[in-house]
């Protein structure tokens, strides 16, 4: 007869042989039970409505600072900026929105998209490859903004060359992060940012 040991729902069997039969449905039903979530401990809260018009201004002057630039040097606008300028003028407290974050986790990712192209190409995998590669290189340096990881996906796509790094990504997170300075530091309610380093 096998011996059985109980650890929390997963029931292990001695015999190995056994296990994997015996072990499955019970992992199965404790990885799906993941997806279901948790109930909502605190409600959803609007800022107050001077904080929301400089969210406003704060994208406004942004993005427009940024399209200006790209027209003047004949550069292109890439999107992932928009989705910067929604972490550092909607939630600028959020660590993914601070200017390492922004500044590093775009020029990181933007080197890893290019080293990308110029090792293997445009494929039909190497995007994801730059993508993935750069969201790495964001976690290993602690250095994660999410937009960084469209800015490593349009460096393959668009066969971007070793200046796309600097300009437009770095140029342009740097002119993100300078508005949010000055814009953000406006509200009462708001600190921008909450470190630099």
């Amino acid at each position: 007869m096998q011996e059985v040991k109980k650890l929390g729902e997963i029931v292990v069997p001695s015999d190995l042989e056994n296990a994997t039969t015996q072990t499955v449905p019970s992992l199965m039903i404790m990885y799906l039970s993941k997806m279901k979530g948790h109930k909502r401990t605190t409600p959803l809260v609007a800022p107050p409505p001077l904080d929301v018009f400089i969210t406003w201004v704060g994208a406004f002057l942004g993005i427009t600072a940024i399209v200006l630039f790209s027209h003047k040097f004949d550069l292109s606008v890439v999107a992932s900026f928009g989705a910067s300028a929604v972490l550092i003028y909607g939630v600028p407290d959020a660590p993914l929105s601070q200017p390492r974050n922004v500044i590093f986790g775009h020029t990181l990712s933007a080197a890893a998209g290019v080293a990308t192209f110029m090792m293997f190409g445009l494929t039909w995998w190497s995007p994801a490859l730059g993508t993935a590669l750069a969201l790495v290189v964001m976690i290993i340096t602690k250095t994660t903004h999410p937009p960084g990881g469209a800015t490593a996906l349009f460096a393959v796509l668009s066969k971007a060359h070793s200046s796309y790094i600097l300009t437009p990504i770095m140029v342009g997170a740097v002119i993100l992060v300078i508005i949010g300075v000055v814009v953000n530091n406006l509200s009462p309610n708001r600190q921008y940012p909450r470190y630099w380093y």
